[in-house]
């Protein structure tokens, strides 16, 4: 007798886990958006990165909203851009231009795996709550440590998670 074929199991196990320990978030409104704002942050420029360095990304975006010199609300941190009219006549990010480079790489900003996904917006819900301590001390700047900004040298690095560096 040939045994039953599951397909990737794992996968559905990591979707189901996710989904239970979101159960209780799921029900509280996000009326600003604000959460999901903050897990398409995580998933476009962490989803790569491992648990603490996601929850990095999302502390940066939520210090920035706390800080003077960034907009006041987390989404308008994550998507603060250069801007210019397209020939619909909408308003469109400039490339290269953005503080966050997915959000001006001309790609699509929906999410496609559903698995990361949800891991990204259990991430936000633990952030936006304070249920996760800020493991970057406060730090409003970060990159990849491949890269080398001009910005870098004037910074203080508070921390490097994998191979992204965080500043104040």
């Amino acid at each position: 007798m040939k045994s039953p074929n599951y397909g990737n199991i794992s996968l559905w196990i990591a979707a189901i886990v996710c989904l239970i320990l979101l159960v209780p978030t799921l029900a509280a409104s996000d009326e600003n958006g604000e959460r999901y704002c903050l897990a398409q942050n995580i998933y476009f420029e962490s989803a790569n990165q491992p648990f603490a360095g996601r929850v990095a990304v999302a502390n940066v975006a939520v210090n920035r909203s706390k800080d003077a010199q960034f907009p006041s609300t987390i989404c308008d941190v994550v998507y603060q851009a250069k801007l210019r009219e397209n020939w619909k006549g909408n308003m469109v990010p400039i490339r290269n231009k953005c503080q966050f480079s997915w959000y001006c790489d001309g790609k699509s900003d929906e999410p496609t795996d559903s698995t990361t996904w949800m891991e990204s917006l259990h991430i936000a819900d633990l952030v936006i709550s304070g249920k996760m301590p800020d493991i970057t001390s406060g730090s409003l700047w970060y990159h990849a440590d491949f890269v080398s900004p001009y910005w870098a040298p004037y910074l203080t690095e508070v921390v490097t998670i994998d191979n992204h560096i965080f500043y104040k």
